[in-house]
Formats: structure tokens, sequence, C-alpha cells
């Protein structure tokens, strides 16, 4: 079983529009176009069960379009959570409505959404999550897209993690894209997943083993950050890894089981 908890797809309307910025942006080539079947497509080529698509909404009049979306696409193999915009005036309503849609929990990107983890105005957001009891998902470290200012630091993120230890926290790409050693000083140990997304090829084998060992496999998730990762070169990445089999069932699908409440 293999759960990937960290993919992107987009409305048909406005994927081939979205994946051309994004490109440009982060000066990547996408694997897919951005549509969902693009990504049922790789996740069939892949061997994943299952997809957590995570959405973005970039300004506050897209989070109503964007979520509705997303519960429309929800299905058994694809898994959506939802995105409030933190300058939204109803974003603590719409973490309501996100909740009765069903979706899985909400993503937010200090990058694209402008605003640092531990700021004073997020703070409702989080704690509204955590009554809610939706998991977060938040881009950790370095982005292409601004990788002179980065808005989620791992000292910052476990500020927030203290502020409000009953919201599940989630950090992407190994808990800080690029700030590994930060990551490894801050944050292994505390009560926070990270995902593993666009990791492939790219953290250090022995940096990724040391991570899994010492902050324990029970809280690390298997991602691919798709379209601009293939869940394969997450696969080999872990496949090269000396962690054990059991270390792989929590990876790959039982953590992410247990935040989804799946099964």
């Amino acid at each position: 079983m293999i759960i990937d908890f960290h993919t992107h797809a987009f409305a048909d309307s406005i994927a081939e529009r979205a994946i051309s910025s994004l490109e440009k942006n982060a000066m990547s080539r996408a694997h897919t176009r951005g549509t969902l079947d693009g990504l049922i497509e790789k996740m069939d080529i892949c061997g994943v069960d299952k997809s957590v698509l995570l959405t973005i909404a970039t300004k506050p009049t897209q989070q109503t379009v964007i979520n509705n979306w997303a519960a429309e696409v929800k299905s058994e193999r694809i898994l959506p959570f939802g995105s409030v915009h933190p300058d939204a005036e109803d974003a603590l309503s719409e973490l309501e409505r996100i909740k009765a849609l069903g979706l899985y929990g909400v993503k937010l990107h200090p990058e694209y959404q402008n605003f640092f983890v531990g700021e004073e105005r997020m703070m409702p957001i989080y704690r509204k999550c955590a009554e809610l009891r939706l998991p977060v998902i938040f881009h950790a470290g370095m982005d292409a897209v601004s990788p002179k200012v980065v808005r989620c630091m791992p000292e910052e993120a476990l500020k927030v993690h203290r502020s409000v230890p009953e919201m599940t926290m989630i950090l992407a790409h190994f808990g800080g894209n690029c700030r590994w050693d930060e990551v490894e000083k801050h944050l292994v140990g505390e009560d926070i997943y990270f995902d593993i997304a666009y990791c492939g090829g790219r953290i250090p084998d022995k940096t990724a083993e040391r991570i899994i060992r010492n902050h324990g496999s029970d809280k690390i998730l298997f991602a691919s950050d798709m379209p601009w990762q293939l869940p394969s070169e997450i696969m080999l990445m872990l496949s090269r890894l000396d962690i054990s089999d059991s270390d792989r069932e929590n990876i790959c699908h039982k953590n992410a089981e247990k935040i989804l409440g799946l099964g």
C-alpha cells in the first residue's frame, strides 16, 4: 500500500495555465500538465494506491471555489485537503465549511500566500484547525519562488507547535526544504509529522536515515509533490535507505491512514 501525502492538480479549465506559470516560477518541468487525469495516470504507472490532493488559495477570493472543486473530486483514491487564505475575512468560517465538506485537512503555503508561519495573525487559523481536528500541512523551508526569503523555518515552526500543540502539524520536504541541519537541531523528536515530498535525489541518504531514526518512522509520510517529482523517485530513495520493513510500512501508508482516519 502506498499513500502519496503530497500531490497537486487543478481543474481542467485552468490546469495548463497554472502549470505553465508554475514551471516558469520554479524553473522546473512538470511531469503532468496539472490535470486530475494526469495525476491518476502517474499514480497507476508508479503503483500509488491513494493520493492526498493539496490545493492552495493564493487569493482570498479563490478559497470557496477551490474548496468546492476539492469536494467534487474526492474519491476512494483522491483524498483532498482544502485551503484558506490568511487575508480572507471569512477564513475561520471557511474552515468550518472545509470540515463540513468532508475534506481531510488544510494546506497552507507561506510563500504563495504571503505570510510567515509564526505571525500572530495566523494563530486564530491554527487554533480553529485544531478545534476542528483538521491536520495542517505547510510548505516548509526554501521554495524556488522565493529563494532568499524562507517563511517557514524550522525554529519558527517549532514555536507554532508549542503555541498550538493540539494542532496536527505536517511540515513538507523532510521538515524544511534544504534546511535539514536546522530540522535536526530544532524539530527532530517533536510531535510533528514530516512529509518527504520532492526529496528524492536531493537530501543526502545519511541525513534522511538519521532524521527517520531520531525523529521516528511513525512521524514520516510518503510524499512526492507530483507533478514536480514522480512517486517512483521517492520509492527509489526509500529503497536505498538503511531502514526496516516496519519503518517503510509506517512511512508508506500506516501514518497516513492514522492522520486521515482510514480503515
